[in-house]
């Protein structure tokens, strides 16, 4: 199986974006859950995290998008970062039979500086460093 991002969605109320993605990766969850829960996973494919605090109620600084706390923790499953002036990250990762899992993606921010463009340049970088082992 390879890797795949689907069509993402925006959706805009007033000043606040949100991003949708639903990306499948060849990996089972727990070879993917580093990508999205440590310093180094984050780092080779999003940002660096100057602190990361892996647990409910944690600190979190994502560099270039700001400082907050884990607002959701389900180790294996769900990281959600709560970052910058209402900024919300939430990845979510499901099952896809014993080898492979699906991320379903939420990025919701005020303002401008992010688009769909972006993120699927990042999730395709993520594939490629989760891809199946030679």
């Amino acid at each position: 199986m390879t890797g795949s991002v689907e069509q993402g969605t925006s959706q805009t109320h007033g000043n606040t974006h949100l991003l949708h993605f639903l990306v499948r990766l060849p990996r089972p969850m727990e070879a993917v859950w580093p990508a999205f829960a440590t310093p180094e996973g984050l780092a080779a494919w999003f940002t660096p995290a100057d602190v990361l605090e892996p647990r409910l109620g944690g600190a979190v600084t994502l560099r270039g998008t700001g400082s907050g706390q884990i607002t959701a923790w389900d180790v294996d499953r769900v990281a959600e970062y709560t970052v910058g002036e209402g900024g919300r990250i939430r990845f979510h990762l499901e099952r896809d039979g014993a080898e492979a899992c699906v991320l379903r993606f939420t990025r919701e921010f005020r303002g401008e500086g992010e688009s769909e463009a972006e993120w699927r340049a990042r999730f395709e970088r993520l594939i490629d460093i989760e891809g199946p082992s030679p």
